[in-house]
C-alpha cells in the first residue's frame, strides 16, 4: 500500500513539472558516434586502430540513447523510444567489437592473422543494421526532413561499409566514411534546431525550424 502511494505521488510530481525535449540528446549522441566512426575510417592510415569509437559508442551513444529511449517511452512516443533504444543497442554492440575481452577478433585469428571470416562477420553485422535503419527510414517519412536525410544517408553509409568489409575495396570505405559524416550533420541539425532556442542563444545563431515532410509522402 505504501508503494502505491509513493508511485502515485511520483506521477503527480511528473504532471506538475514541465518535461523537456529528450530528442536533442538522442540525436546528438547519434550524430557524434556516426561522426567519430567515419572520420576514423577515413583517417585509418594515420590513426591505426579505431578504438576511440569505443568511448563514444559505449559511454556516450549507448548510455545517452538508452536513457532517451526510456524517457520517450514514458511519454508515449513509441517510435522515438524504439529508434533511440535500438541505436543504443547498436552503439553498445559496436563498441563491444573493439573489446578484447569479448574475443571476437581472436576467434577468427590464426597465427596472429585475422582471417577473412572476421570481416565477413562484420559485413553481415553491418548489413543487418542497414536493414533495420531502412525500416526506420520507411517509418520516418512523415516526420521531418533532417531526420529523413539522416536515416537515408545512414543507410547509404552502412551499405558502403558493409560492401567494403566483404570485398576489401577501399573506395567503398571512403564513400561510407563521407556519407556517414553527412548523416551525422543531419543528426546535429535535428538536435540543435530544438536546442538552440530564443532562451539560450541569439537569433542569428538559431537554425530554421524543422521542415516537415509532405503529408502525401
Amino acid at each position: 500500500m505504501v508503494t502505491l502511494y509513493v508511485f502515485h505521488d511520483l506521477l503527480l510530481l511528473c504532471q506538475l513539472h514541465v518535461i523537456g525535449f529528450q530528442a536533442p540528446l538522442g540525436m546528438l549522441a547519434y550524430g557524434t558516434v556516426f561522426l567519430c566512426s567515419p572520420i576514423l575510417t577515413l583517417a585509418s592510415k594515420s590513426v591505426g586502430q579505431p578504438k576511440l569509437v569505443l568511448v563514444f559508442a559505449t559511454f556516450y551513444g549507448g548510455i545517452s540513447q538508452t536513457l532517451v529511449g526510456m524517457w520517450e517511452m514514458f511519454l508515449g512516443n513509441t517510435f522515438s523510444a524504439t529508434v533511440f533504444t535500438t541505436y543504443a543497442g547498436f552503439n553498445f554492440s559496436f563498441g563491444a567489437l573493439y573489446l578484447p575481452q569479448i574475443g571476437l577478433a581472436a576467434a577468427y585469428t590464426v597465427d596472429v592473422v585475422v582471417g577473412q571470416e572476421f570481416y565477413n562477420a562484420i559485413g553481415i553485422y553491418l548489413a543487418i543494421w542497414d536493414l533495420i535503419t531502412f525500416l526506420f527510414f520507411l517509418g520516418a517519412l512523415r516526420t521531418t526532413a533532417p531526420i529523413v536525410v539522416t536515416l537515408g544517408f545512414t543507410i547509404c553509409a552502412l551499405t558502403c561499409l558493409s560492401i567494403n568489409t566483404f570485398t576489401g575495396n577501399p573506395h567503398f570505405a571512403t564513400a561510407g566514411g563521407a556519407l556517414g559524416i553527412i548523416a551525422s550533420f543531419g543528426a546535429y541539425y535535428s538536435a540543435f534546431s530544438l536546442f538552440w532556442t530564443q532562451q539560450t542563444t541569439f537569433s542569428f545563431i538559431r537554425l530554421p525550424p524543422l521542415i516537415t515532410a509532405p503529408s502525401n509522402v
